[in-house]
């Protein structure tokens, strides 16, 4: 199998490509000010994953399916609804919940808790926040907290799928700092960390250079948008 990479298309949205060849992509707002010219235009999707409605995350996600028709969208079974609703093309499998595993062709997608909040920009609300645990054709289990403060129970999210890497919040505000950030890693367990959901806005002031401080221990890659890392 290839090595899968992790590219960081700004705020909280990243692609990812799995060993496999799959090609997903996690809460692509691709519009935001951080994303560069040359990812905003995917050339094909295969999987989206959504952590939550706020509509920094879900993005273009319903303009998206109609033009790629991924093969699944995975995201809590009220969003998933909601996104029907808007005139998304969806797969045909309901939305899951937390605890429950979606299989595509062997990249499995399980939601975590998270504690967040999520509604659509009118107020609708779509379901609770969720993290994700996307473990790999080849076995490797990568931890996407999405938006949410450090919880006790992530040590059961260590104890359920060990991952080796965490993609965290750091930004502060509507989500943990670099401090709560650096607990949330002693919970994990994790060896190695991507920040992200910070500098989108001056609003969102924490830094890795400040988690790394907070966590000297552990490697924290401070990716550029549109930098990618091989996992």
């Amino acid at each position: 199998m290839a090595d899968a990479t992790l590219t960081w298309l700004g705020h909280g949205s990243f692609r990812l490509d799995t060993p496999g060849g799959k090609r997903v992509y996690l809460d692509p707002w691709l519009s935001n000010p951080k994303c560069p010219e040359s990812e905003r235009e995917p050339e094909r999707i295969d999987v989206i994953a959504l952590t939550h409605g706020h509509n920094d995350h879900v993005g273009e996600t319903v303009e998206l399916t109609k033009q790629f028709s991924p093969q699944a969208v995975i995201a809590i079974v009220e969003l998933k609804d909601w996104l029907e609703r808007k005139g998304a093309k969806l797969d045909a499998l309901p939305g899951s919940n937390k605890g429950g595993t979606v299989d595509v062709d062997g990249i499995r997608f399980t939601l975590t808790h998270a504690f967040h909040s999520s509604s659509s920009s009118d107020g609708e609300y779509l379901g609770e926040p969720t993290g994700i645990v996307i473990t790999l054709e080849d076995g490797r289990p990568i931890y996407f907290a999405g938006d949410t403060n450090v919880f006790g129970d992530m040590q059961l999210i260590r104890r359920l799928y060990a991952p080796e890497l965490a993609v965290l919040p750091i930004g502060g505000h509507f989500t943990m700092d670099p401090r709560e950030a650096a607990v949330a890693i002693e919970l994990l367990g994790v060896t190695r960390v991507v920040p992200c959901h910070y500098g989108t806005f001056p609003l969102l002031a924490g830094t890795p250079a400040e988690l790394a401080q907070e966590a000297p221990h552990v490697q924290v890659h401070a990716l550029e948008p549109g930098e990618s890392l091989t996992l």
